[in-house]
């Protein structure tokens, strides 16, 4: 058998301190000097002691200490969105006074292996709406009985959510481009199903993701007969392919682009100047994020600018509210519209009349 494992009881005495007092040093619960602090980690360290016991505490508290946030792309991808790494910070920074961790759970994973939604072992769970499998995964934590929240997803009146003016926000892109004399106007939106082919979106295709479908009412609120051309995600590479198919053909080619995101926005932005046309003066293009793209430079979007770190802590706030057996509020969050240097005159059209620009509303 090997050695026994040191206690904080072993450190306490080592140190000369109580062990209360040794505890608290680990928890960080309550502040001591940073005497008492040293003795107690030098002592610590001597033993070969390097922290309570997890599964002590777990049994303690019936708790896990941990936070499923489940999303519908690969792990690896979801950094690469500068909207969800900001709403994680703020996720982050929200549960971490529970004493809980976040782990990254797959809605549906094809390999079939490791953590998920249906295994792990959760406190709560909040689930990114943008996903198609929203329903699906709303299923599997009923089921369960865990706490759950929502970030922009309709997951019923029961259920806390922390929602985006998404259609408002939109439509007031759209406004903008109207008021500036454009009528040959395309939508590129986000993916409006899970595996999601890219291609122009027909008007009998039901659009499963609610805030694919919000942004898509926003600009058919002002431009009603807008065609959509749906990505199959949002990042640079998706906006440029669909881009360079908007912009193929000189006889159809719109005159402007609302993107669903900056991502998808920066990506024709660069198919444009491939086919030798001037942003924007030839095309106007808005994003919507109000996020920081790299190489984007001499351009700044027209966009919409989301809270992303406060949706993240307004999340991470409704999970603590439940698990302490208190309500938890639903949260609608406003985005703030920014006019950039890629939105301007419709070619040929009159400057518009002086007075305030239409909000559609």
């Amino acid at each position: 058998m090997g050695a026994r494992r040191a206690t904080i009881s072993d450190v306490a005495r080592e140190a000369g301190v109580s062990p209360s007092t040794a505890s608290v040093v680990f928890s960080g619960k309550t502040p001591v000097s940073t005497q008492t602090r040293a003795r107690v980690l030098a002592a610590a360290e001597r033993l070969g002691y390097s922290g309570p016991d997890p599964r002590a505490a777990s049994l303690r508290t019936g708790r896990s200490g941990i936070v499923g946030v489940v999303f519908e792309e690969h792990l690896g991808d979801t950094f690469l969105d500068p909207v969800k790494t900001v709403m994680m910070d703020g996720l982050a920074d929200a549960v971490a006074p529970l004493g809980a961790g976040l782990l990254l759970l797959r809605d549906h994973d094809p390999a079939g292996v490791g953590a998920s939604l249906t295994t792990a072992p959760l406190d709560a769970a909040v689930l990114i709406g943008c996903s198609g499998m929203l329903r699906e995964s709303l299923s599997v934590v009923h089921t369960r009985g865990i706490p759950v929240v929502v970030i922009e997803g309709d997951a019923g009146a029961d259920v806390p959510r922390i929602d985006l003016d998404n259609r408002e926000a939109q439509r007031q892109a759209a406004s903008h481009l109207r008021s500036l004399g454009h009528e040959r106007v395309v939508v590129l939106s986000l993916p409006i199903r899970t595996d999601w082919v890219p291609g122009w979106v027909p008007e009998t295709a039901g659009i499963e993701i609610d805030v694919t479908r919000e942004r898509r009412d926003g600009a058919r609120d002002v431009f009603p007969a807008a065609p959509v051309y749906a990505a199959a995600a949002s990042s640079i590479d998706e906006g440029l392919a669909a881009g360079r198919a908007l912009l193929a053909d000189p006889a159809t080619r719109p005159t402007a682009v609302i993107a669903q995101s900056d991502l998808l926005a920066a990506g024709v932005i660069r198919a444009a100047e491939e086919a030798g046309l001037d942003v924007p003066r030839d095309l106007s293009v808005t994003g919507f994020d109000g996020i920081e793209v790299d190489g984007l430079a001499p351009y700044e979007l027209t966009t919409l600018v989301q809270p992303a770190a406060e949706k993240g802590r307004a999340a991470g706030a409704a999970v603590a509210a439940m698990l302490d057996g208190r309500d938890a509020a639903s949260i609608r969050f406003t985005c703030a519209f920014r006019e950039g240097n890629t939105s301007a005159l419709a070619p040929g059209a009159a400057p518009p009349a002086s007075g305030p620009v239409d909000s559609g509303g």
